[in-house]
């Protein structure tokens, strides 16, 4: 039997890196992504969202609305591009290739 536990709109996260998290970093948890929520010390715990629209920055090319779209983490972006990426969820607007962010709803 399951037991309720929280909304899950955010989780709590152990920062078991060697370098501080910054509140807006994006962190690959697995198959999914989630965006710190605040900044977050080595060894400390604070939260990730992994639900919601945010804007990221974009690699160059077009993104319509709808695309599923991925964290390129090497260069911390999100493109089209599902091979040595994570899937991010999709593209909430449309952005042209010259666009620098793309709006994404996470991990849907």
């Amino acid at each position: 039997m399951a037991e309720y536990f929280q909304r899950g709109e955010s989780l709590d996260y152990t920062n078991a890196g060697s370098a501080a998290i910054e509140a807006g970093d994006v962190i690959v948890l697995g198959t999914k992504i989630g965006v710190a929520g605040c900044d977050i010390a080595v060894g400390a715990v604070g939260s990730v969202h992994v639900e919601g629209v945010f804007a990221f920055p974009k690699a160059t090319g077009a993104i319509t609305v709808g695309a599923a779209v991925y964290w390129d983490a090497t260069n911390g972006e999100i493109n089209t591009t599902s091979s040595g990426n994570t899937l991010a969820g999709y593209a909430t607007a449309a952005a042209a290739s010259a666009d620098t962010t793309v709006l994404v709803k996470i991990n849907a």
